[in-house]
């Protein structure tokens, strides 16, 4: 079961604006990844389901949150169908994040009150999200769907809409400005916060820093 509700959720996730994500298939590696970036600043964290061993290394994620980060939210991304969301939402899964839209996946969390940030490439695919009770969408690919141009022409015509990119948000304070200030609520950031590097256990000072730093850019943006 979630640890945090639905509106917990969004309040964090729009406050913070900044979400990283990884997979890892070592669960004592993920720990640590998911400690190094809450000790530079991060309140809510999205381990991606790439692996065959996904689900088991999250429960062990989830349990060490649970015990020793009890203020980080963490959530499950890369989730294609209701029957997978549901196997995450029984592993304790805050929210669902999704490459595409899915009608069945967005009942189930609406059922569960689990937020549901499904990704979407168009206008139209934008608004049929919302339809189903979507409150944050997830441009993705987001710098090949349009980067912040796309943003700032949807914000127009839809200024209610909340829209987060993932892929192709960089580490660096123009990429972060430029995404910001088009009208995005925040950001998913992975390899190019969470490197290959870090992911191997090696230097996890590193990734602190650039969680902070990156958290100082966005607040620069939205204050």
């Amino acid at each position: 079961m979630a640890r945090f509700e639905r509106l917990q959720v969004y309040q964090v996730l729009l406050q913070s604006g900044l979400v990283p994500l990884f997979y890892c298939p070592e669960a004592d590696v993920a720990k640590k990844i998911a400690e190094a970036a809450v000790e530079g600043g991060a309140k809510i964290i999205e381990f991606t389901n790439r692996g065959d061993r996904a689900l088991d290394v999250y429960k062990t994620l989830n349990e060490f949150c649970a015990m020793q980060r009890k203020d980080v939210i963490l959530g499950v991304g890369s989730v294609l169908d209701a029957p997978t969301a549901a196997l995450y939402i029984a592993a304790g899964a805050n929210f669902i994040v999704a490459p595409l839209f899915d009608i069945e996946t967005a009942r189930l969390c609406n059922r569960r009150k689990i937020p549901y940030l499904p990704g979407v490439g168009s206008v139209t695919e934008i608004s049929k999200a919302e339809e189903w009770g979507v409150e944050v969408v997830k441009l993705f690919p987001g710098k090949e769907v349009g980067g912040p141009g796309f943003i700032k022409a949807v914000k127009g015509p839809m200024p209610w809409t909340r829209i987060m990119p993932t892929g192709g948000v960089e580490a660096t304070r123009e990429s972060i400005r430029s995404w910001f200030s088009a009208g995005a609520c925040a950001v998913g950031m992975g390899s190019n916060l969470v490197t290959k590097e870090m992911l191997a256990g090696k230097d996890l000072s590193v990734l602190i820093e650039r969680v902070h730093t990156c958290l100082e850019w966005i607040h620069e943006k939205t204050e």
